[in-house]
């Protein structure tokens, strides 16, 4: 596969900005002429990726959330949420459906099987005290005109 287009950002992990990654994910695939449902996929699956990075992975204090975002010549989307946040230690149960490290902030433990539900592929490397890179894979079928 080769990289027709990438890019990359950094933002404060700050709640406000989970609308923006959003935004610029959709811009960023905007060019492979998405169907809504395929935008809408990518959009909500960077939602969940960015807010675990402010809610779990730097559990509201300060810091920053690093993306990266990569088109192949087989219209696949590739793009990387990473968090320099605490970590996981289980990586397997925090991605069981209902599974939350912030049950006060009343979450619903479903952010991985969101992720899931809405990509071909995730991802998710983690080292205590280092931080999460999520990997979302998604091809975009190509729209015959």
């Amino acid at each position: 596969m080769k990289t027709v287009n990438e890019m990359s950002l950094s933002f404060p992990s700050k709640s406000c900005n989970e609308a923006f990654a959003r935004s610029v994910a959709a811009a960023f695939i905007m060019n492979l002429d998405p169907t809504i449902n395929e935008l809408s996929d990518i959009k909500t699956a960077v939602s969940e990726a960015v807010t675990n990075c402010i809610v779990h992975g730097y559990r509201r204090s300060n810091g920053t959330i690093y993306i990266k975002g990569r088109i192949t010549d087989t219209n696949k989307v590739i793009i990387k949420i990473r968090d320099k946040g605490c970590g996981i230690e289980n990586i397997e149960k925090a991605m069981e459906p209902l599974y939350t490290t912030a049950p006060e902030e009343e979450r619903a433990g479903l952010g991985f099987a969101v992720m899931q539900s809405f990509c071909d592929k995730v991802k998710v490397k983690s080292r205590v005290s280092e931080g999460t890179t999520v990997t979302l894979e998604k091809t975009i079928a190509r729209q015959d005109v």
